[in-house]
């Protein structure tokens, strides 16, 4: 029973339930799963989930000339921050520290979602995830993700699609 009632406590969280207004805000069925497990890497997530770790959306936060930039990233890659910075014509894509991702979406580093920010954010989708047909992204909580598709990613966060590395 103390088990079912942190699930409970998990998937009342404010931030999920942001999460889950922003997906149906965007006409999307929320489908959030609350895992056993906290998931810190693509890794864990595909293996609590059992789907391959390329299937995974990391939402990273970075920072470009004191603005938020998300870039939803397959599991299976790095985002090589020079290039990307080349294709986007800026100087600099640095990593943004926790204080300032909390700041920009609300949530914890490990529970980023794609959607569900206090504001707008600029995002960028790694066009790989094109080649699934179900993707997995956080749900705003480290302990919570939701399945959707390449397509919705892009629709729900205005985001564009783009090579990360």
């Amino acid at each position: 029973m103390a088990t079912m009632l942190r699930m409970d406590e998990i998937a009342s969280h404010p931030n999920v339930l942001a999460v889950a207004e922003a997906l149906r805000t965007a006409g999307i069925e929320p489908r959030v799963r609350v895992l056993p497990e906290t998931a810190p890497t693509a890794a864990a997530a595909a293996e609590q989930l059992g789907c391959p770790v390329a299937a995974i959306a990391n939402s990273l936060i970075f920072e470009v000339a004191g603005a938020p930039l998300l870039v939803l990233t397959s599991g299976a890659h790095r985002v090589d921050t020079g290039k990307l910075a080349e294709r986007l014509g800026v100087a600099e894509i640095a990593r943004a520290k926790p204080a300032f991702v909390r700041t920009h979406t609300g949530q914890v580093i490990g529970g980023v979602a794609p959607v569900g920010h206090p504001a707008p954010i600029r995002t960028l989708v790694d066009e790989t995830l094109a080649g699934h047909t179900e993707v997995w992204a956080a749900a705003g909580h480290p302990h919570t993700v939701f399945a959707t598709t390449f397509a919705e990613l892009v629709e729900m966060t205005g985001g564009q699609p783009v090579a990360v590395n």
